[in-house]
């Protein structure tokens, strides 16, 4: 059962949806969360808010663009709004306490995004950190996206088995750079080939590490890391 709990600020698409986008609220409660979602003063809101018992609450109807993905970016798209679908999960996050997500909590994800996806015609499931790794951190490391993956949401994250040595360090030059510059580019990122492991290539690998390779956060490429990148690169 989804709970209507309805939220006044939404807008027209300019886009079609294509894109699932996954949010921890990263406030103390649920309740706080979803009353900021709801009041026209904060300007944001979602399309669902998914408490941690696995009450469901519908705040924007899915054909209206909601206000949640914020300045983002993902394969040459700037507008994440409208071409995506957002679900905010009830977490404290990093700043308040970040922890694990409760087993009903995740089910209830699991079958919203599973009902969401038959509706829609959607290709790309992503946490707010893909889209923008400068701003957010949600839905975070702890978030399972392999169980997602096993029920047919988003990709799989590559089982590695050694995460090996360095490859790529602060500050590095050369091949190995400019390879892994386009391979966070080909996944989706707003990654430039300057040939230098600046900060905007570490904080893209460590969004790429969040989602897919969280035995490290640090934006550098261990043969693990290395391994990943090409595994999602090459889906």
């Amino acid at each position: 059962m989804i709970i209507q709990y309805p939220s006044p600020t939404h807008g027209v698409r300019r886009l079609p949806v294509d894109m699932l986008l996954l949010h921890y609220t990263g406030m103390q409660t649920g309740p706080a969360a979803l009353s900021r979602l709801c009041d026209p003063a904060s300007k944001v809101s979602a399309h669902y808010l998914v408490e941690e018992d696995g009450r469901i609450f519908q705040l924007v109807d899915e054909h209206r663009r909601a206000h949640h993905a914020g300045a983002g970016y993902w394969r040459g798209e700037q507008d994440t709004n409208s071409r995506s679908i957002g679900i905010e999960i009830v977490n404290p996050g990093h700043e308040w306490g970040y922890r694990r997500f409760p087993g009903a909590q995740i089910r209830a994800v699991i079958t919203l995004a599973q009902a969401i996806m038959s509706r829609h015609d959607i290709s790309l499931v992503l946490g707010h950190s893909d889209i923008a790794p400068d701003r957010k951190t949600d839905p975070g490391e702890l978030f399972p996206w392999d169980l997602l993956a096993e029920n047919g949401i988003g990709i799989r994250p590559p089982v590695i088995a050694v995460a090996g040595r360095l490859l790529i360090c602060e500050n590095a030059t050369g091949e190995a750079v400019m390879t892994a510059q386009d391979l966070l580019a080909r996944i989706g990122y707003d990654s430039q080939q300057t040939g230098c492991w600046d900060r905007n290539s570490m904080i893209n690998m460590t969004a790429f590490q969040r989602h897919f390779y969280p035995r490290r956060l640090d934006g550098l490429v261990d043969e693990g890391g290395w391994c990943a990148l090409e595994k999602v690169a090459a889906i």
